[in-house]
């Protein structure tokens, strides 16, 4: 029985071919949509001035005025009208060209009438979930504080209990020149706290040096901390100031400190305790007063009793110390971080407003996060061009952004000491998946084609390669 979505929709079929065009109308027709028909672009073009179509399924290839001709017509009305495009190309250039320029999914001759109509729900989907945030966003009293997330500033946003004591404790150590020590899980944003402090001292107007401890060769530590006379070592061609010198007068953050060896340890301490340092295959003692930020998602106190880190280094960090909670622990914070992720992302896709479908954002607030706000910001980014700056549906989101790993069909891969080839072993696991669908669905083609991401015809071919019976 037709959604009440569907009965309402108008769907405008533009396809030079007469029976293409007759099949898809009679269809869609059956669905409940209302169907206008057009033969080429410029006919096309003044059904959609006309008519207002909530939807439009266009041949790329057309009389006249083609599919492509047409998407450059509409420029941005694109992203509030879902164009599917028609292409006898599948995966060529010209589909992806197509999704360039703004239509919202492809088709390929011949297409599976059940995987046209799966492609128009979701699309009418999104487009009514867009025409709802548009009206929201309209009334909406939010307006000054979108703006100020929106601020160039890199922020820390959080409003859960646990992150207004990280403010509080950022407020009072950048009051102090003391060394801050600064733990956390990876991805929950050491960085931008680091830079909160320097930016809030009296040193925000100084040098703000940032150095990756874990992604410095062993052999090039010093040499990037403490700098190096000309001829130190091969290729030392000229005197080379060191980040401390860089950062003096302002602030040096030391990311990943638990990966220094134990060499740099020592001149790392001795800056700490004296304030000076000599650079590598130099003589002359260098001053710096540059503050030391320091940070790891490494257990520190476990890595001293183990003999990694040096105990009496770690007391000269850990002066103040703050730790971020992970993103699992403060939940509520995650509506106002997907709220300021989008912003960032629409700013650097030049896309108008971003949204969530309700089910997406159930999906993320259902997951855990290991990878915390950096996990989350990449997964929101990836859904994002997914959805080509519509309003993200769950699909979107990428499946690495679970917490949990994902489930592997059981294959029997036979006796270990015969070789199997991958294409072979691809082919297993493949079959198992379509397998487990299948009995998931009960048997239902259409919805395991869903559930696999696949079209019906695809699924239809591989049961007849794998000669299965559902």
């Amino acid at each position: 029985m037709p959604t009440e979505t569907t009965t309402a929709a108008t769907i405008l079929v533009a396809e030079d071919d007469r029976a293409i065009r007759f099949s898809l109308a009679c269809s869609l027709q059956a669905e409940g949509y209302r169907v206008l028909e057009a033969g080429d672009g410029a006919e096309a073009l003044a059904r959609i001035e006309a008519d207002r179509p909530d939807a439009v399924l266009l041949d790329l290839k057309m009389p006249g005025k083609d599919g492509f001709a047409v998407l450059e017509a509409l420029g941005p009305a694109l992203a509030e009208l879902p164009v599917i495009v028609i292409t006898a190309y599948g995966g060529s250039s010209v589909a992806i060209e197509a999704m360039r320029q703004g239509a919202y999914d492809y088709l390929t001759k011949p297409f599976d009438l059940d995987e046209v109509q799966i492609t128009l729900r979701r699309a009418l989907r999104q487009r009514e979930l867009a025409s709802e945030v548009k009206a929201l966003r309209a009334r909406s009293a939010e307006a000054s504080d979108d703006a100020d997330e929106a601020r160039a500033e890199p922020e820390i946003v959080g409003k859960s209990p646990a992150m207004r004591a990280v403010f509080k404790s950022i407020g009072l150590a950048a009051a102090t020149d003391a060394a801050v020590l600064i733990l956390g899980e990876s991805g929950t944003g050491k960085e931008l706290v680091a830079s909160a402090l320097h930016r809030h001292s009296n040193r925000g107007a100084k040098p703000f040096i940032r150095v990756n401890c874990g992604a410095l060769p062993e052999g090039l530590v010093e040499s990037e901390l403490f700098g190096h006379e000309r001829g130190a070592f091969t290729g030392a061609d000229r005197q080379k100031p060191g980040r401390f010198e860089r950062a003096d007068g302002g602030t040096i953050f030391l990311d990943e400190v638990a990966e220094l060896p134990q060499s740099a340890q020592a001149k790392l301490l001795r800056v700490l305790q004296q304030r000076e340092f000599e650079r590598v295959g130099g003589t002359e003692t260098l001053r710096t007063d540059a503050r030391v930020i320091a940070a790891t998602h490494r257990d520190l106190p476990a890595e001293v009793a183990a003999g990694r880190f040096r105990e009496d280094l770690f007391y000269r960090l850990d002066v103040v110390r703050i730790v971020i909670p992970p993103l699992r622990e403060r939940r509520e914070d995650i509506v106002p971080l997907i709220r300021h992720i989008l912003r960032r992302v629409q700013s650097r896709h030049g896309w108008g407003e971003l949204s969530l479908s309700p089910e997406a954002l159930a999906t993320i607030r259902e997951r855990d996060w290991p990878g915390n706000v950096r996990q989350l910001e990449n997964a929101l980014a990836r859904a994002a061009i997914a959805a080509r700056g519509r309003p993200i549906l769950p699909e979107h989101l990428d499946a690495g952004g679970r917490s949990e790993p994902a489930v592997t069909p059981d294959v029997d891969l036979g006796d270990e000491s015969e070789p199997m080839p991958l294409r072979a072993l691809l082919a297993e696991v493949e079959r198992a998946a379509i397998e487990r669908a299948l009995r998931a669905c009960n048997g239902n083609r259409t919805r395991t084609a869903e559930r696999l991401g696949i079209s019906r015809r695809q699924l239809f071919e591989k049961i007849r390669e794998y000669d299965l019976n559902p």
